[in-house]
């Protein structure tokens, strides 16, 4: 459903408009305010007339960074991001973030100008000649073109329906040239535009499918709660921590669940995660998918008589991986709110003696965490320099922070606690590299907080020129680039010619240098105290910061957390 908002432009008679301006109307009359992307031919005057209107345009290097931002500003606000790129080249850069949105449930809509159709259909040559709808309908969940100017209000509200409605995703919107330079009367423009009524309306769960859930839970002995992104996404903040704390089951966050509940809550079994997912005879998924994250819900990670609960907008999730004997298909929202109100009083209870064998484990794997933190070496590792970073962010609990890496991911998922929902971004379900600037541009223009970035040094080369728009636009990110010289580590040695190994990058980088010949604060650091030190003054002087922390090049090990993933040849030379 849509309702018309011709009477909110106003025209003289015999005025008319073109393309590029109801793009821009046809986003402000839906409530975009802010817009990341790369300009050029045919887009330019897109983002002028978008400033001109109101519409706060992000400027970036590289249009798959700006497409990154776009796909972070849906999750941080529940309303599509907006990513603009020129034709063809540009459209592909994109495409890699609008699949990753996509795959990760991140509402946002790529707009790119395109060639024109007649010369693009008999494959004439025209500049930048792609067929930019169809290679983009298989990584979006879905696309649209617009081939007249008085098309593009339903366009735009095609797009954002599509991305926020369900299981939000990716949406591509196609805008050739001559759409975009056509003109119309003023008085068709404004009745062309379109706001979108409830785009992403409430998906009440079955009455029988909650009974259902409840009781499974109500009969078992060692059960487990799981949040993951899209319970962190739902905004359901306050359903999801009454239900956790009314029943008392132990929960397990995903790391962009975390601070859904702050990690210092009694109930959290993060410490214990590989006993919880061992042992677990009744399993609640609110928001999380038993896909690789979760080893696909299969043994030995989890017990094979487990028996699962799953709350997800889509159905076709369902039996995805694992038999789930408990269903419940609606938004987490609702659900959460209907399991509230089924619930009866001591209708769920958790024994003592699993809450006795998570707390044993719990305090088993802080003591060994401790030790880790305190560090026996020269060099900085990955757990002593997180400690530091850990220690100054508990005094800034409203810092977003950003984690990307193998090795600075891993560990930074384990000692980096959050206390606030929607605080924290990372890799997510694609495990891709390369999101942090953008995710990091993104959640400073969207919260108008303080932003940490904590970059492994091989992630941070992917999109490492976007501290430059950080400088530009004087956004207040720090960046922490955990130095190791390496992907993964820095010590291989290759045996065969002078060329560094494969996974070899320069230890000796001075990424601080970087920054300082854009106008932000550059820091070397090299030791866990001096971290500390650079960090808060970061953070006091709310400006553009990149900290180059130097790492123990033997530091880190092979693909993270991944290496049972990381397959290796038989014939690799010996070294």
């Amino acid at each position: 459903m849509a309702s018309n908002v011709a009477d909110t432009v106003a025209h003289p008679n015999g005025e008319i408009t073109d393309g590029f301006t109801l793009t821009i109307e046809a986003l402000r009359a839906n409530g975009v305010e802010n817009m990341y992307g790369v300009v050029g031919i045919p887009v330019t005057d897109l983002a002028r007339i978008a400033q001109a209107k109101g519409i706060r345009y992000i400027g970036f290097r590289n249009e798959q960074a700006a497409g990154h931002a776009a796909a972070a500003a849906g999750f941080l606000t529940g309303r599509p991001g907006i990513c603009l790129t020129v034709s063809a080249p540009g459209f592909l850069n994109g495409l890699v973030a609008l699949a990753n949105a996509t795959t990760n449930c991140f509402p946002m809509i790529q707009i790119s100008g395109s060639s024109e159709r007649h010369i693009v259909d008999l494959q004439q040559g025209d500049y930048e000649e792609l067929d930019q709808f169809n290679a983009a309908r298989p990584f979006a969940k879905a696309a649209f073109r617009v081939d007249r100017p008085q098309d593009i209000g339903l366009g735009v509200a095609r797009a954002i329906r599509a991305a926020v409605s369900g299981r939000p995703g990716g949406v591509y919107l196609d805008l050739p040239a001559a759409v975009l330079g056509a003109t119309i009367a003023a008085e068709a423009g404004r009745a062309s535009l379109v706001r979108v009524v409830d785009p992403a309306p409430a998906q009440i769960p079955a009455p029988e499918s909650v009974a259902r859930a409840l009781d499974l839970l109500a009969h078992a002995e060692r059960p487990l709660i799981v949040l993951g992104k899209g319970a962190a996404y739902a905004r359901a903040d306050e359903a999801i921590r009454s239900f956790v704390e009314t029943t008392g089951i132990p929960y397990l966050p995903m790391s962009m669940a975390k601070g859904l509940l702050p990690d210092d809550h009694p109930q959290s079994a993060a410490a214990a995660r590989s006993l919880v997912l061992g042992h677990a005879d009744v399993v609640m998924l609110v928001g999380a998918r038993l896909n690789w994250l979760l080893a696909h819900g299969q043994p030995p990670r989890w017990s094979a008589t487990a028996r699962f609960i799953q709350v997800d907008a889509d159905p076709v999730e369902i039996d995805s991986n694992r038999p789930i004997d408990a269903p419940v298909v609606g938004d987490i929202a609702s659900a959460m709110a209907a399991f509230t109100d089924a619930l009866r009083p001591d209708q769920v209870t958790v024994p003592d003696d699993w809450w006795k064998a998570i707390r044993a484990r719990t305090a088993q794997n802080v003591a060994k965490m401790h030790g880790r933190l305190a560090g026996d070496g020269a060099r900085m590792n990955f757990s002593t320099a997180l400690g530091a970073i850990r220690d100054v962010l508990d005094g800034h609990r409203d810092v977003y922070l950003v984690n990307e890496g193998a090795n600075t991911l891993d560990f930074g998922r384990d000692i980096l606690p959050m206390y606030l929902p929607r605080h924290r971004l990372d890799s997510g379900t694609w495990g891709v590299m390369g999101v942090g600037m953008g995710y990091a541009i993104a959640a400073a223009v969207e919260s108008g907080k303080p932003v940490v970035a904590v970059e492994g040094d091989s992630a941070f080369g992917f999109s490492g020129m976007e501290i430059e728009t950080i400088c530009r636009y004087r956004l207040p990110v720090v960046t922490v680039i955990f130095n190791n010289g390496g992907i993964y580590k820095g010590d291989e040695v290759n045996a065969n010619s002078a060329d560094p190994a494969p996974t070899v990058l320069l230890h000796s980088s001075r990424y601080d240098k970087l920054i300082a010949a854009f106008g932000g604060t550059g820091y070397q650091v090299d030791t866990p105290d001096e971290l500390d030190h650079a960090l808060r003054a970061a953070l006091r002087s709310d400006g553009p910061t990149l900290i180059n922390a130097v790492i123990d090049p033997t530091a880190g090990t092979e693909s993270g957390h991944l290496s049972s993933m990381n397959v290796t040849s038989s014939l690799q030379p010996a070294h």
